[in-house]
């Protein structure tokens, strides 16, 4: 009966033992996501409000970031910024942006793939497309690491 008793609270402990871990690491990348939806929500009020170093600084700040777009590849955080302040002198072209995510996916510790669409409403015209985004954790904070967009 003894013996029972102790398969019985064994298994108990390792079943919760199980639950619990698995809830912790699914908290964990919850937050993850969480705090990389706050990365994005930031830029759309920094593009919103013209500020265009602001929306950059949801990017890695390295000559190694990859934007890949209408015109092909850009390498590098300063090329990338001085080819949105070409493309968008002026709050009549920012305009005000919204990013509906359509889907956010681990690819390994410290690193998400982003999918989904952005939405411009402005003075110059709207204009809309499509976007994965890939962030990386570096120094503690999220950054994108590449992004396409069309």
């Amino acid at each position: 009966m003894l013996n029972k008793q102790n398969n019985f609270i064994i298994a108990f402990l390792a079943f919760f033992f199980i639950i619990f871990n698995a809830h912790g690491q699914q908290t964990k990348e919850d937050q993850e996501k969480q705090e990389i939806l706050a990365v994005m929500k930031a830029q759309e009020k920094a593009w919103s409000e013209n500020d265009l170093k602001g929306f950059m600084a949801g990017y890695w700040k390295s000559d190694s970031l990859k934007f890949y777009g209408r015109n092909g590849v850009t390498k590098g955080w300063v090329k990338t910024l001085a080819n949105y302040e070409k493309g968008y002198p002026s709050k009549e072209h920012t305009g005000e942006l919204k990013f509906k995510i359509n889907d956010i996916s681990k690819i390994n510790e410290g690193a998400y793939f982003v999918m989904g669409e952005y939405h411009l409403t402005r003075k110059a015209g709207n204009a809309n497309g499509i976007f994965m985004i890939i962030f990386k954790k570096i120094d503690g904070k999220w950054k994108i690491i590449a992004d396409t967009s069309c």
